[in-house]
């Protein structure tokens, strides 16, 4: 490492350097045993040593969170200024451009700590980027990043309208940072809704009401999925937002198709998307609550396995891809609790022979812990699954492998015999 650093260091614990030398970039406020600095600047960036003195890796600092510092890199020599960042983001999207191709509108840019970028996301949505900042050090930097974004995307022949951040996340408050929405400072797009293409499916996405950063694009592969099941098949499929799963199962050549959610914009919009791909002739829309829903479906008008006589279908596919149970660990077994119900409900709805799509988007909902529950809700409900396939979110949003919270979307199709 060179002697003559500008930046200050802080030394941390032995555990953290395993971690750190695993590949993980995070180093907790516990973990940091002295620093180089009577006063580090809160945002700044800050070499990581061994109690040693050993260099690990230069990254940002956060004085308010309890990750405290976000590493960026390993390399001495860097200097993280603005060619480090455009560098960053040419990365990003030549990773993109290889794995997912350019044929559609829709994507994820950056990744977070997968792509380098600690604690940010950014969709694209035709001629919009929607972005999320939840750290301290990647919010004095933003701009820097938003403007290597426009100018390779320009590149490429896209022009950006507009960037508008969703930094609503009580996350942005452990990182000292205000809560808020609208345009990024340079960047006002005018109207807030972009048309995108996926799978071949157009929708309107409103990165301003839209739940997240405006759409869920993280399930694009697994939907088409859902549409190689639905030919034939009377679909039920519960949260659905903007009506993606649905959608793709009524191209599929699913009979009919029920979107449910308990969001009247959300199921305004999934109508909407519906009429947009003139499939609003076998699909209808349901503004409720999928907990009280599932219930009084499986009590509609019988016993027994997938009784539900009474209400206008009998459905043989269901589709349960909810909002995140839990953000901690300390919920998940409530989280886990809440996963079951939707599932057994689902089973018990299903006939023989049905067809169930699960999700669940938490990190802190482990795979195993996620497979253990649905084993747990079918042996309540009285049947056995069979597994047609297991998978995780699209490649855009890749999972770093040393980066356990990267690995959080569990995607399972199985069938109800």
């Amino acid at each position: 490492m060179r002697t003559d650093r500008k930046y200050p260091g802080v030394t941390v614990t032995k555990k953290a350097e395993a971690a750190i030398r695993r590949g993980h970039p995070w180093v907790y406020d516990t973990e940091i045993t002295s620093s180089g600095a009577s006063e580090i600047v809160n945002g700044s960036i800050v070499d990581v040593l061994t109690e040693n003195g050993r260099y690990l890796g230069s990254g940002f600092i956060s004085q308010a969170s309890k990750i405290r510092v976000r590493i960026l890199g390993n390399n001495a020599n860097e200097t993280f200024g603005e060619a480090f960042w455009q560098r960053r983001v040419r990365y990003a999207l030549d990773y993109r451009r290889t794995v997912m191709g350019d044929g559609e509108n829709g994507m994820r840019l950056i990744h977070g700590e997968s792509d380098g970028f600690p604690g940010l996301t950014v969709d694209r949505y035709d001629d919009l980027l929607s972005a999320e900042v939840l750290s301290y050090g990647t919010e004095q930097v933003k701009d820097v990043i938003y403007r290597a974004l426009v100018d390779e995307l320009a590149r490429d022949g896209i022009t950006i309208r507009g960037i508008y951040e969703r930094n609503e996340s009580p996350l942005r408050q452990k990182e000292d940072l205000p809560q808020y929405s609208g345009w990024a400072a340079g960047y006002d797009g005018g109207v807030p809704r972009a048309d995108i293409t996926e799978n071949g499916i157009r929708y309107t996405v409103d990165v301003a009401e839209g739940q997240k950063t405006g759409f869920f694009l993280d399930q694009k592969y697994n939907r088409l999925q859902v549409a190689k099941i639905a030919r034939g098949k009377t679909v039920l499929d519960c949260f659905t937002h903007t009506g993606s799963f649905g959608l793709n199962a009524a191209m599929g050549g699913a009979l009919h198709v029920t979107c449910v959610d308990v969001s009247r914009t959300a199921v305004d919009m999934a109508s909407h998307n519906a009429v947009l791909n003139h499939l609003d002739g076998r699909m209808d829309f349901i503004c409720a609550d999928v907990f009280e829903l599932l219930p009084s479906l499986v009590s509609g008008g019988g016993s027994g396995n997938g009784a539900n006589g009474g209400v206008k279908y009998k459905y043989d596919f269901i589709i349960l891809d909810p909002p995140a149970f839990t953000k901690s660990r300390s919920t998940a077994d409530n989280a886990a609790r809440g996963y079951k119900e939707i599932n057994y409900r689902a089973m018990k709805l299903l006939p023989r022979g049905g067809y169930l799509a699960t999700c669940s988007c938490s990190h802190f909902m482990r795979n195993e812990d996620f497979k253990k529950m649905l084993l747990s809700a079918a042996h309540d409900a009285g049947v056995s699954l069979k597994l047609i396939e297991e998978r995780r979110a699209a490649p855009d949003h890749p999972v770093a492998m040393a980066i356990e919270e990267t690995d959080y979307l569990k995607f399972y199709l199985v069938q109800v015999t």
